[in-house]
């Protein structure tokens, strides 16, 4: 791990990533991606200097209220969070400014900070966003090894229905050859219908590849699922969206499923709801001392 200077940590949209790198190893990562321009290899994770100091600086001039987005590019429960607790140090700022939280990971480490969790939802509205790609735990430790398996991460969505913090499920990616099947589909699903997920985001059932991350993911179907890599070359050549030829049937079942169960699913619709800040307003009783 290394330390960097930096001014700000909110982008534009009032999005942050306190790490750049990731140590979940999970084969299909996008962020390794040549076009984020990342200096430094992967797995020798950037941190960003002062994230906490420079986060309420920026959250104290503020006018306006609004949700703060965390975990697009890094997870922010990564291995270096048991100790340096960068995460844990800026929610506490979100939490004392009394902002809102969209936090997104693959980690059960999340629920190390569930009363913090808890203190901004009472405040204003946090959603935790979890992601899960595959219904099989062994599946699981072959394309996220070094993460939270799926059991683990359903069980925090159980932990944080039964704490009242709203939940979206991010289905993404999907795997041709892998984990396209129904079956891991309905798996899923079932998994977000008993949880009682606010909504389900899936950009259709696919992966995205481009240069620097192609390389790392063929590399793991070499090693993992021989032949499939020969799979991918002959149906998608360089395409940067690898779709499922399962994709149609898939998407009726997600679909379906989701209307019958009222969870949100289109991408505008789960995003409004993220991006949307709750103010909550305490309602004294009379019998309140």
């Amino acid at each position: 791990m290394h330390f960097r200077e930096y001014k700000t940590i909110l982008s534009p949209k009032n999005g942050m990533n306190l790490y750049r790198g990731c140590t979940h190893g999970c084969i299909y990562c996008d962020s390794r991606s040549l076009c984020y321009q990342m200096e430094h290899a992967f797995e020798d994770i950037e941190i960003k200097q002062n994230a906490p100091l420079i986060l309420e600086n920026q959250l104290k001039r503020r006018k306006q209220k609004c949700m703060i987005k965390t975990g697009a590019m890094s997870d922010p429960y990564i291995h270096l969070e048991d100790t340096l607790e960068q995460t844990r140090k800026c929610l506490e700022v979100i939490d004392r400014y009394g902002f809102g939280l969209s936090i997104q990971t693959k980690s059960d480490r999340i629920l190390n900070d569930l009363d913090l969790l808890k203190s901004i939802h009472q405040k204003a509205k946090c959603v935790v966003e979890i992601t899960l790609t595959t219904y099989d735990d062994q599946l699981c430790k072959i394309i996220e090894p070094d993460v939270s398996e799926t059991s683990k991460r359903i069980n925090v969505l159980k932990i944080l229905k039964d704490e009242g913090i709203p939940t979206v499920v991010w289905l993404s990616p999907i795997l041709p050859f892998i984990n396209d099947t129904e079956e891991n589909l309905r798996g899923i699903l079932d998994a977000c219908i008993e949880q009682k997920v606010r909504g389900i985001l899936c950009f259709g059932f696919s992966v995205t590849l481009r240069d620097g991350n192609r390389e790392y993911f063929y590399a793991k179907l070499d090693e993992h699922f021989p032949g499939i890599r020969r799979k991918y070359e002959e149906t998608f050549g360089n395409s940067y969206v690898c779709t499922s030829r399962n994709h149609v049937k898939l998407m009726q079942i997600f679909e379906e499923t989701c209307i019958e169960h009222g969870i949100l699913y289109r991408p505008e619709d789960v995003f409004a709801y993220l991006h949307q800040f709750e103010k909550k307003t305490h309602h004294f009783s009379l019998f309140e001392e």
